[in-house]
């Protein structure tokens, strides 16, 4: 783990301060990625999660310098998170009522401090705290380290999902047990 690596959890209301890191740090993670990975469609996408009931963000920060973050909240009953499901899927896999799921939305780490465990500590510090049954969230198939990484922390994978966003990728769909306890393995994001 890294010396000074500091773990901050924030609500919307905090994170509207640093919404321009946030944005920043994204950027820099996705540059060269396409218009998906915009700043315009980001803030966007930051500004509807930020309203969802229970939204939580973890920063991880050294010497006072924002390497990484991590964001998700619980899925409410009308959620559209699941449109664009591929079935077969288990029978009410699909069903919320706003404590079953927590959205593991976004976890980001500079390039710069990949590797020494942000990832993993911004990981387990957020999916461990809540108190939803399950978490899930939606990797690219072709994020071949992401994918390790998930599977190395218990993230068990159920099928995929096409977004109806506007050009969104097609997304593998990850599902963790909130009981299941973090496996301990290296560090790879």
């Amino acid at each position: 783990m890294i010396e000074g690596l500091q773990l901050r959890h924030h609500g919307a209301d905090e994170a509207e301060g640093i919404l321009d890191q946030l944005v920043d740090l994204y950027l820099e993670v996705y540059v060269g990625g396409g218009e998906f990975y915009s700043e315009d469609r980001y803030r966007r996408q930051l500004d509807l999660h930020m309203q969802r009931v229970g939204w939580e963000l973890v920063t991880a920060t050294v010497d006072g310098i924002l390497v990484g973050y991590t964001y998700g909240f619980p899925l409410p009953p009308e959620t559209r998170w699941w449109d664009g499901i591929h079935q077969p899927v288990p029978s009410g896999f699909t069903h919320e009522d706003g404590n079953r799921t927590f959205a593991l939305s976004e976890l980001l780490v500079h390039p710069a401090w990949r590797r020494q465990g942000v990832a993993r500590a911004l990981h387990d510090d957020l999916v461990t705290s809540r108190s939803e049954a399950r978490a899930t969230l939606l990797v690219r198939p072709d994020n071949a380290v992401a994918r390790l990484a998930y599977r190395s922390w218990n993230w068990n994978l159920v099928t995929k999902l096409e977004p109806k966003w506007e050009d969104a990728p097609t997304y593998d769909v990850l599902v963790r047990d909130a009981t299941h306890p973090s496996a301990r393995s290296d560090e790879t994001g």
